[in-house]
């Protein structure tokens, strides 16, 4: 009887499609049947054995760890290939180390050398700090391994946290700056910054005598880290320590992004009176420093600190929020990722001094930009030779591109809200005024408020982003209305605006210092100022963003537009300018042209206000190159902002000048951007 019924069964079978695994099943059609025990106990098996076949359904988060599994994997794997196996494998040649060749040119240290970091890749460790921290003394929280971010995260958060009023420590809590070359050679294990440079002056005779790290807490306001750490006193006395140890050679000084504004904050400190000042008085300059080698150079600012003030995002952030949406801040894993990144982030005043200076001088307004000038499409740019000019040359160098764009890209927007507004005319978009940055107060239900936007109504957050742009200028004005406690405290130690009377005494405060279009350069017309950066990569500029409709309590109601993509088939933009809500222009992925050549090539050249003694000034860019192979590691050519500190071009150029070359020797300016025509619209009395 059973294998009567099991032979109905084929005959009367009917194919049923399984939409969610897409393979084809097969269900049989109700018929009568009698009672069989033995069948039935059949039936069960066969029920058993199949649903011991059927895989596991997959979740979303099996996904992600399989993919963050893999990416490790991959990770290690290319760690240990690129460490273990030869150098000379399938036919790579190594290149000489610069310091070894020029070591054989006859190239021997001369100068004492004081390197300067950057924000970020300084390490900062553990003094005193909260029970959670146990075990921690002396150990790094920032740079090196990380480990505590994944053993304690919120720990470690709060330990890089900054009083939210005075911007310094917490009571309880001492995060202090690595001291030595250790302190910024190594970000992590095996990504270099200053290591391969320390390096290469080794080998043409540098040592610790007359070499100096001039490490500094990057998270404090550049006047703070004398005020606590003593940062700049210490700085001044090591450099006249090399001076005098050194047979009276002058220091030449190398500073790296943020690096290169402290320093130039140290050059008023250390000439002023006391207590604001140092007390070194005029011509201490003049007769201790020969140069200043500025690598990457961020000194009317980044647009990059925008939308880290304002969102806590970036390109890459937004990036990743189009791939895997509501990853970052995702309610059911609890992670607020980018919440926990702006409320410690807005407690370090450092960041302030990278908003753009200048205003729409330098930056451009509603409708004009000094990039105009500039194209868009990297990948079909092609720079011609570089402009190879005498020191005593005007520099009206013409660097010859591609193409050019059609219509301009109004660059000078630095926020946009909605890619129309980034494209419309002025005339069309709604008039900012004073009743527009009106705070209404909003008493949040959270528990704890993460970020300042939890204090405002909704009702005034939808206001100041209704198709509206925000400039330079009035930017300004959107920070201090959406973060007011950091805006307050920060605007008491950085200025961002164009001094019309140098002279005027309130310049003499420390928070003007740090900018160029507010502080004269010191009295010393033998010193010199070289400004190194990179060119030939999209660098951020400008952003779509749109109003985040969540009501969710502790989140950021603004982010990045992904969506908005250039087309060729846009009017008022070449395609390849937006791409995922970010407008870009040339530079070093960072730091625009604009911000780290300006003055350099306009601002400082010849006799100017800025600079009334006439110092040399000096533009040396590196055009970008990729590496061409997994044993370049970062590539010995590359422009971006931190690999450039591997470059072999400008560890050549770092090196001759350290040994005591001159201007002409080193070949006047290379150019290959449109540094000089994007300068020359800017409308800047000299």
């Amino acid at each position: 009887m059973a294998s009567i019924l099991r032979f109905r069964k084929v005959c009367y079978v009917e194919p049923v499609k399984c939409s969610t695994i897409g393979f084809e099943s097969f269900e049989a059609p109700e018929i009568e049947k009698k009672d069989d025990e033995g069948l039935a106990k059949q039936k069960q098996k066969q029920k058993q054995k199949s649903s011991k076949r059927q895989p596991r359904e997959w979740r979303c988060m099996d996904y992600c760890c399989l993919t963050v599994g893999y990416m490790c994997t991959a990770w290690w794997l290319l760690l240990f290939l690129y460490h273990c196996l030869p150098a000379a494998l399938l036919g790579f040649q190594v290149p000489e180390p610069p310091g070894a060749r020029l070591r054989r040119e006859g190239l021997t240290a001369l100068h004492p050398v004081v390197l300067v970091p950057g924000i970020v890749t300084g390490g900062l460790e553990l003094w005193e700090g909260r029970p959670c921290s146990d075990g921690l003394f002396r150990k790094r929280l920032w740079g090196g391994s990380f480990t505590e971010i994944f053993k304690r995260p919120l720990c470690w958060l709060e330990h890089l946290t900054l009083h939210n009023e005075t911007g310094l420590d917490p009571p309880g809590i001492r995060v202090r700056a690595v001291p030595g070359l250790v302190a910024a050679d190594y970000f992590a294990p095996g990504y270099f910054v200053w290591a391969v440079l320390i390096e290469n002056l080794a080998r043409i005779g540098y040592e610790g005598k007359n070499l100096y790290m001039a490490a500094y807490d990057w998270r404090l306001s550049f006047q703070n880290t004398e005020i606590r750490d003593q940062a700049l006193s210490r700085l001044k006395s090591k450099i006249e320590l090399m001076y005098v140890t050194n047979g009276n050679k002058r220091v030449v000084v190398v500073p790296h992004s943020m690096g290169v504004i402290y320093f130039f904050h140290f050059l008023k400190w250390v000439e002023s009176r006391p207590p604001m000042g140092g007390g070194g008085g005029p011509g201490w300059c003049a007769k201790h420093i020969k140069a200043i080698m500025n690598i990457a150079p961020a000194f009317l600012g980044v647009p990059k600190a925008v939308s880290n003030i304002f969102s806590a995002e970036g390109k890459d952030v937004a990036f990743i929020r189009s791939m895997a949406p509501g990853v970052l801040d995702s309610k059911i894993l609890g992670l607020q990722t980018l919440e926990h990144v702006m409320r410690v982030c807005r407690t370090w005043d450092s960041i302030v001094s990278l908003i753009p200076k200048g205003g729409e001088t330098i930056w451009g307004n509603l409708d004009w930009s000094p990039e105009e000038v500039d194209e868009c499409d990297f990948a079909k740019k092609r720079y011609a030779q570089p402009s190879l000019i005498d020191s005593n040359d005007t520099n009206n160098s013409d660097g010859k591109m591609g193409f050019r764009i059609k219509e301009p890209v109004r660059y000078g927007r630095l926020i946009s809200f909605g890619k129309a507004t980034s494209q419309l005319p002025s005339s069309q978009l709604p008039n900012l005024g004073s009743k527009d940055f009106l705070r209404t107060k909003f008493d949040s239900f959270c528990s704890e408020v993460w970020t300042e936007y939890d204090e405002m109504s909704r009702d005034s957050i939808r206001k100041i982003a209704e198709n509206k742009a925000y400039t330079a200028r009035t930017f300004l004005d959107l920070l201090r209305f959406a973060a007011p406690k950091m805006m307050q405290r920060a605007e008491a130690q950085f200025s961002h605006g164009i001094a019309d009377n140098l002279d005027d005494p309130k310049y003499a405060h420390y928070k003007y210092w740090s900018n160029p279009l507010e502080t004269k350069l010191p009295d010393a017309p033998d010193m010199e100022i070289y400004c190194l950066y990179g060119v030939g990569l999209p660098t951020e500029r400008s952003y779509v963003y749109k109003h985040s409709t969540t009501d969710r309590c502790k989140s950021i109601p603004f982010q990045i537009d992904s969506s908005a993509e250039g087309s060729d088939s846009d009017s008022n933009s070449n395609g390849g300018c937006l791409k995922g809500g970010v407008y870009f222009v040339d530079g070093d992925e960072s730091v625009p042209v604009v911000s780290a050549g300006f003055m350099c090539a306009k601002g400082w050249k010849g006799r100017t206000r800025f600079n009334p003694s006439g110092m040399a000034t000096y533009i040396r860019e590196y055009r970008h190159k990729a590496p061409s192979s997994l044993f370049e590691g970062r590539g010995v050519e590359s422009g971006a902002h931190v690999d450039i500190m591997g470059n072999v071009a400008l560890i050549e150029d770092v090196l001759r000048v350290a040994a005591g070359a001159t201007s002409a020797e080193m070949g006047g300016d290379r150019i290959y951007s449109d540094i000089m025509r994007m300068s020359d619209p800017i409308n800047l009395r000299l």
